[in-house]
């Protein structure tokens, strides 16, 4: 693996967690150059900065589930999922090609056997991936129906030992409400747990948030719009919203 400065390193190896509607424009639909290129170039600094990556990307902003919903789908909900899995897909190899275009090396590993363009997922060889310095791209969640992104971002942080999970978002971090309706709701800098569950607040699945309570596996949601935001979380500077167990432990703790 190369050289890179780890002096300032908060985490060593983190799961980003990003939405398909990150990779597109305004509309959220589709798949836009100049939004991948940014992200590709925070990661790029991340990087740098020592940290080991793996990305988790999702599959909105080319299907919705909640478009085959309902009792008069023609696509059972099922099959529905693994067209999401593919739709993941599509994401990481673009993904993937942005990344490299900065100049790292990368491994799109998939849940779902598909050796033509993806490596199979499996936990030790992602790990040594991650070892010799490559960014790791996990496409189609876990490959099974039902399990959302989410849930397979705070799956692998569990299996690859990831110290946090960076859920990249538009906004600053987690609200009491949703800001873009209401501009009195209040941004909270860290939570517990048991906060999330109890306020009922809208930050990753129920599944996802109980996984990392369980394990005390830590998240922090920030907004990965605002440029160096991704370095600046791996740095673990006081960006966004955590949560975790505690109250959000200081830099220097």
């Amino acid at each position: 693996m190369t050289d890179r400065n780890e002096s300032n390193l908060q985490y060593r190896r983190v799961i980003l967690k990003l939405s398909g509607e990150s990779l597109a424009d305004s509309g959220g639909r589709g798949i836009s150059s100049q939004e991948m290129g940014e992200i590709a170039n925070q990661i790029k600094q991340a990087h740098e900065s020592g940290c080991q990556i793996a990305i988790v990307v999702g599959g909105g902003n080319i299907l919705r589930g909640a478009q085959f919903s309902g009792s008069n789908a023609l696509v059972q909900e099922a099959t529905a999922h693994y067209m999401g899995m593919l739709a993941t897909m599509i994401n990481s190899l673009a993904m993937q090609d942005a990344i490299e275009r900065t100049g790292l090396s990368t491994r799109v590993m998939s849940a779902v056997p598909m050796d033509k363009i993806a490596e199979t997922f499996i936990r030790r060889r992602a790990i040594r991936h991650l070892e010799k310095g490559r960014v790791i791209i996990l496409a189609a969640g876990i490959g099974n129906p039902f399990v959302t992104t989410d849930t397979a971002a705070a799956q692998r942080a569990l299996e690859i030992d990831a110290d946090v999970v960076l859920k990249a978002t538009r906004v600053d971090g987690v609200y009491s409400d949703d800001p873009e309706k209401n501009p009195h709701a209040v941004l909270y800098d860290s939570l517990t747990f048991r906060d999330v569950t109890e306020k009922q607040l809208r930050v990753m699945d129920a599944t996802a948030i109980a996984l990392c309570a369980e394990h005390d596996k830590p998240i922090l949601v920030f907004n990965f719009k605002k440029s160096g935001s991704i370095v600046r979380a791996v740095n673990g500077e006081t960006v966004g919203t955590w949560i975790g167990a505690d109250q959000r432990q200081s830099a220097n703790a």
